[in-house]
């Protein structure tokens, strides 16, 4: 990284880069440091926030309040860019979670899942630990400066290349000059990257954009005795189908012997605002009270946080007719999405493994045209169809209506569903697509197809697949 002034450290023989400039650290930040971390000198992230020595909130990051969860599709992928990230969560107190050995999840219209164990593994912990972890190991595997209390205000270039950005220390008010071959930008859902790209000349298509009208509420709480390192991850997603607003909720166990639980539900769904009205919430209001009765032996830790920041919306950078060179926009800042569908950091991992290739085939080529952008862009596109499809079904839904294709699909997705609560090789092909560990397409396999049509002729199965443990706790509120 050069800062205008500063001595120009001599570039990597064949990386094809000297520096490489991140704006925003963040998970998709963090993740893109690394990805670009192999083919440059130096890599510099600019934060605003000052990052916490431990795994503990931050001002600028008012979502890791609620859950997050790194789907199966995401832990391949943040192996590959940092290996042994799932070890050190792990060694955290990160929870394993095997899909669907240790996950109760009823899913839009399909009833229960089957838990078959499919060998794939998710992650579950607070986001304050993921990042932490994650900060930890880029600063032991790639060599990253981290530039904290920063705020990038402008880039730097012209409509044919960008050259770095002006860099505001928030402290002092100065504003340096930060050159680099590559800008992302990773500054989430609130990035300027399309006000910047105009004032240089550049035309950005408009964002495209459906709102649901989704909103949750989220909770700390003290598990049960004897369920803090052992129990399920609990998912119940919100059925529109009926044409009503619907309720979801999730259950994520994480470090501390602790859960932390969201509810929510779409347009029109009063949400709690305290203990009592949360616990009624979670028992009554989602399709399925599972939930509510394992929430009756849990001790609340937290106050009621609720979020209704869950319009998914798409800006493509990839289709700017004229785009410049040494810039690509990553993460919340290209493709955001509605976060009750557990996918925005896999989408993040998913974006920064396109980065990772991309350069690692074609070198500093792609820093000089679209290929990068469009790889991003490619990489997001199964999370977005699969978020966005799910969204439009809700008839108080704002965005474009679903084609007559939509439905169909939408259709054969429940009938597979039915069919995954029955026969494990389905369950296998289905959670992997929907948890990212394989593409959209794979929908289409033989053995799932042969499942849909089954699955038309077969019931919902209407009560979750609980161990006779679980069951026990469920009744009891204490586990044997």
């Amino acid at each position: 990284m050069v800062r205008r002034g500063a001595h120009d450290a001599p570039r990597r023989r064949g990386s094809g880069m000297s520096s490489v400039l991140v704006l925003g650290g963040g998970f998709a930040g963090l993740l893109a440091a690394a990805a670009a971390g192999p083919y440059a000198d130096t890599v510099t992230v600019v934060e605003r926030d000052a990052y916490p020595v431990e795994p503990q909130p931050r001002r600028g990051q008012p979502q890791a309040r609620h859950p997050h969860f790194l789907a199966p599709g995401g832990v391949l992928g943040a192996e590959r860019l940092l290996p042994g990230v799932t070890d050190r969560l792990a060694a955290l107190g990160a929870h394993r979670i095997g899909v669907g050995a240790d996950l109760l999840f009823r899913a839009a219209g399909g009833g229960w899942l089957d838990r078959a164990d499919t060998g794939r593994v998710g992650i579950s912990c607070t986001r304050n630990l993921l990042d932490h972890a994650v900060r930890e190991l880029i600063r032991e595997q790639y060599p990253v400066m981290f530039r904290t209390g920063c705020d990038a205000v402008e880039l730097i270039g012209d409509s044919r290349a960008i050259r770095g950005a002006r860099v505001r220390d928030l402290r002092t008010g100065a504003v340096d000059e930060y050159e680099a071959d590559l800008v992302i930008d990773a500054t989430g859902r609130g990035s300027r990257a399309a006000a910047w790209l105009d004032r240089l000349g550049i035309a950005v298509p408009g964002a495209e954009t459906v709102d649901s009208g989704h909103a949750y509420a989220t909770q700390m709480f003290r598990a049960a005795p004897g369920a803090e390192s052992d129990f399920p991850m609990i998912l119940i997603q919100a059925d529109g189908r009926s044409g009503r607003p619907a309720a979801n909720a999730i259950l994520l166990p994480v470090e501390n012997g602790q859960w932390q639980v969201a509810v929510g539900g779409t347009r029109g769904m009063s949400l709690p605002t305290d203990d009592a009205e949360f616990r009624t919430y979670a028992r009554d209001r989602p399709a399925d009270p599972l939930l509510g009765d394992m929430l009756a032996g849990a001790e609340s830790l937290s106050g009621t946080m609720v979020s209704r920041s869950s319009g998914n919306r798409r800006w493509r950078f990839d289709r700017i007719r004229h785009r410049p060179c040494g810039f690509v926009v990553t993460g919340d800042a290209a493709t955001a999405l509605n976060p009750v569908y557990g996918h925005g950091l896999s989408t993040a991992v998913r974006c920064a493994t396109a980065i990772r290739a991309t350069l690692a085939a074609r070198g500093a080529d792609p820093v000089a045209a679209a290929g990068l952008q469009r790889s991003i862009c490619r990489a997001a596109s199964d999370p977005w169809q699969i978020a966005t499809s799910q969204d439009r079904q809700f008839s108080a839904t704002d965005g474009a209506p679903l084609s007559a294709l939509e439905r169909a699909q939408l259709r054969y997705g429940e009938q597979a569903l039915r069919a995954a609560a029955y026969h494990p090789a389905v369950a296998a092909i289905v959670s992997d697509v929907m948890f990212l560990a394989r593409p959209a397409r794979s929908m289409g396999h033989p053995v799932v197809a042969a499942g849909a049509l089954l699955g038309s002729r077969r019931p919902v199965r209407s009560e979750a697949p609980l161990s006779a443990r679980e069951f026990g706790f469920r009744t009891s509120g204490r586990v044997a």
